[in-house]
């Protein structure tokens, strides 16, 4: 089974922006995912199509498992 963190915010157009991180620690506290999304924001280090990040959204765990049926 794959994971993959998505840290969720919102541009200055309100449009979502997500930054993906895969394979995340098991053990990640959301104390910690919070404190790398405020660093994230403060900083302004990434560009949007809908301008500059201007919030939080939210965070989340996806995990996605693959059962192959048939492989040629």
């Amino acid at each position: 089974m794959s994971r993959t963190l998505q840290m969720i915010f919102r541009n200055e157009e309100s449009r979502n922006v997500t930054i993906s991180v895969a394979d995340p620690r098991e053990d990640l506290q959301a104390s910690e995912v919070e404190a790398v999304m405020e660093a994230i924001l403060e900083r302004n280090i990434f560009d949007t199509n809908g301008g500059d990040i201007a919030s939080l959204s939210k965070a989340q765990v996806v995990s996605r498992d693959v059962e192959v049926i048939v492989e040629f």
